[in-house]
């Protein structure tokens, strides 16, 4: 005795209807068409498996087939096209006995003994950045004083204000022993910052002093 064909009922909300309904009794939605090759297909499913998702399934497996087709063309066509690039860099490289050869008949350079001997010597190198400067002996000028230390406390706490304004990013920073110095009062080092030709100079380079830290910074005359 042949089985009993499986009870067709609404994909929306389930409820059984007859062959040859148009619209669910329940829910009012349009029932799945019972002619063509979707109707055939969806009874198949349903003495198959007992249920149906719905006439949708259909279109989603044929999009999912054709994307797998696709993406497998696209592996192979890459692949091909990566083989023929190896075989092409391959065939174009140039044999290893041209390149030995343009090697050994290109000429000798005769210009390079000339230009070595006429080069101008190069200058020396700059001092090292935690280096402390020197003024000049004999020389008048301008400096910006950062600090006075007294003596009595020795000159190393200069020194180390001194190599701490250079960390800081300010140039030609030195110590100056006051007592050397006419136009300063002896009993001092004197932590300076740059050497100018003019109080215009020395004024100017005061903004760069006051960005370090150093507001209490202001222009000095140097005389030895």
């Amino acid at each position: 005795m042949a089985a009993p064909e499986p009870e067709e009922r609404c994909p929306r909300c389930g409820t059984p209807y007859n062959p040859g309904q148009e619209y669910c009794l329940e829910c009012g939605s349009r029932l799945p068409a019972r002619s063509g090759l979707v109707a055939r297909l969806g009874s198949g499913w349903r003495r198959r498996l007992g249920w149906y998702p719905g006439d949708w399934i259909w279109p989603a497996l044929l999009a999912l087939f054709v994307a797998a087709g696709a993406g497998a063309a696209s592996a192979i066509w890459l692949a091909d096209g990566s083989s023929a690039n190896d075989q092409t860099v391959v065939a174009t490289s140039p044999p290893a006995s041209s390149v030995q050869q343009t090697t050994q008949t290109a000429p000798e350079p005769t210009t390079a003994t000339q230009t070595t001997a006429t080069a101008p010597a190069p200058p020396p190198p700059p001092p090292p950045a935690n280096t402390l400067t020197l003024w000049p002996p004999a020389r008048s000028g301008w400096t910006v004083v950062l600090d006075s230390l007294p003596t009595v406390n020795g000159r190393a706490p200069a020194t180390a204000e001194a190599r701490q304004a250079l960390h800081l990013g300010l140039k030609k920073v030195g110590v100056l022993d006051s007592a050397q110095f006419s136009s300063l009062h002896p009993g001092y080092y004197v932590v300076f910052f740059g050497i100018y030709a003019s109080q215009a100079a020395a004024q100017s380079a005061i903004i760069d002093a006051h960005q370090k830290g150093y507001g209490g910074a202001y222009p000095r005359r140097i005389t030895p």
